[in-house]
């Protein structure tokens, strides 16, 4: 497949190269000369160096030729002005863009993006899917890491097993016996900064982060398993009333069971906004670092505190301090992936990294057959899909140990109808299941291929 990716940030450098590690033709587009230099010089991709919505920066990017095109620049205007051209000269098939105005979000103006107002076939929203990332791991406050599949039913949980987990050392065989009942699977795990998929007599060892994939109903039991307590979330403090701070806010007011809110936010400006916007949640004008401001929010009496500003050491350090307070589960938003590595030592729980969301989002939408899902990993380290299988994918009539699968690759999960189910090896796989994935880097266009339709279907 032929794709030009219109920025080459971390997230448009960060889609070219899963992207060109699966094969596909790849062109980045940017008017910033280095950029476009660091994407070629480290993937096998092509650079045009140049404005992404001109028209004749365009064909020489290929454009005559492309099935899809990606805009992931920093601007919303050039986004959407690159969609059009790409779509009313070229007339490029599949348009995505990355917008992050709320006014462009708005619901009440979705016409806009009509194929004969402004053509864009999906509209990306990095704040709404970090917001989405934030209350997901909210509601999981035992995970580092937590996504949501299978229209809820299922979830992905990244559990750090520490001396109390009760299962240390036990071969994952064993646990099937142990917990017959339970419908969990380990996809993966991360050992020495390593990350793989295990095989059944694999053992889970101190130290390790295990991915786990698990029914929304088992979640207390696999925590309790694996060495956790499940808590409530009934008081959280926000650090950051921008966007993100204020999208997060606005869902816990809307819940049916009351979460007790405070937002903390630097900037007068925003914070008045924020404070017209809720009704119910109390915000504080001030800096997240002062110690009594976060005494005046409560931060000793929370069960949570989210540091969501646009600063990752401001976000970090907030949580540090959260924590000396008596705060006991923090939550950082970080951008810079080679801060991920600090976070334990500094006693922060879990964070969130703005790329990884919005390039999942992104796939989601890339990805070939019936994918409903994708959840990146780590550093592009692996992703987890989820898809439909159809009557004409190479998995359809077959059982799961029939099938030829990579090392790298495990299944966590079937949906049969409304039945969730824990795959085993006799378990067969039929047309209109929905399976979820996960799949190293390296072997997801081999998942790839077992999901794909043959051209006769359409």
């Amino acid at each position: 497949m032929k794709v030009i990716i219109c920025g080459a940030g971390q997230v448009g450098w960060q889609i070219a190269r899963h992207l060109s590690g699966e094969r596909n033709d790849v062109t980045v587009v940017d008017s910033n000369p280095d950029l476009v230099r660091r994407a070629t010089d480290t993937l096998d991709v092509q650079g045009i160096a140049g404005f992404a919505s001109y028209p004749d920066v365009l064909d020489r990017a290929g454009a005559r030729d492309a099935e899809m095109i990606i805009a992931a620049t920093y601007s919303d205007e050039v986004n959407m002005v690159t969609c059009q051209v790409a779509h009313s000269v070229f007339g490029i098939n599949r348009k995505i863009a990355r917008l992050r105005s709320q006014s462009y979000l708005n619901a009440i103006y979705s016409d806009l993006y009509r194929r004969d107002h402004m053509p864009i076939d999906v509209v990306i929203s990095p704040e709404k899917e970090v917001a989405s990332a934030a209350l997901q791991r909210l509601s999981a406050p035992a995970a580092f890491d937590t996504e949501v599949f299978m229209n809820g039913q299922a979830h992905l949980m990244g559990i750090a097993i520490e001396e109390e987990c009760p299962v240390v050392n036990t071969p994952l065989r064993q646990l099937t016996d142990l917990f017959s009942t339970l419908r969990a699977t380990v996809v993966a795990v991360r050992r020495e900064g390593t990350l793989f998929a295990p095989e059944a007599k694999d053992q889970i060892f101190v130290g390790d982060e295990c991915y786990v994939f698990t029914h929304a109903d088992d979640i207390p039991r696999t925590l309790e398993i694996f060495g956790k307590k499940v808590t409530k979330q009934d008081r959280v403090v926000l650090v950051g009333g921008g966007n993100v701070g204020l999208a997060v806010a606005q869902t816990l007011e809307a819940r049916a069971k009351r979460v007790r809110a405070k937002v903390i936010e630097k900037n007068r400006i925003c914070a008045e906004r924020a404070a017209e916007a809720l009704e119910r949640t109390i915000v504080l004008n001030g800096d997240g670092l002062d110690a009594a401001l976060l005494a005046e929010a409560g931060i000793s009496r929370a069960d949570a505190m989210l540091a969501i500003t646009d600063d990752d050491k401001t976000n970090m350090l907030a949580c540090v301090r959260a924590k000396a307070e008596g705060c006991p589960y923090t939550i950082a938003l970080i951008n810079d992936p080679t801060l991920v590595p600090l976070m334990t030592p500094l006693g922060i729980d879990a964070y969130i990294n703005p790329r990884a969301t919005t390039v999942s989002s992104i796939l989601r939408h890339i990805r070939h057959g019936r994918v409903r899902a994708v959840y990146s990993i780590g550093d592009a380290e692996a992703e987890v899909i989820e898809a439909e299988v159809l009557s004409t994918s190479p998995l359809a009539g077959k059982r799961v140990s029939e099938v030829d699968f990579p090392e790298g690759v495990l299944v966590g999960a079937i949906r049969k109808g409304d039945d969730v189910i824990r795959p085993m090896g006799s378990t067969r796989i039929d047309e209109g299941d929905v399976i979820a994935i996960f799949a190293l880097a390296e072997d997801v266009p081999e998942v790839e291929r077992l999901m794909q339709v043959s051209i006769d279907f359409f």
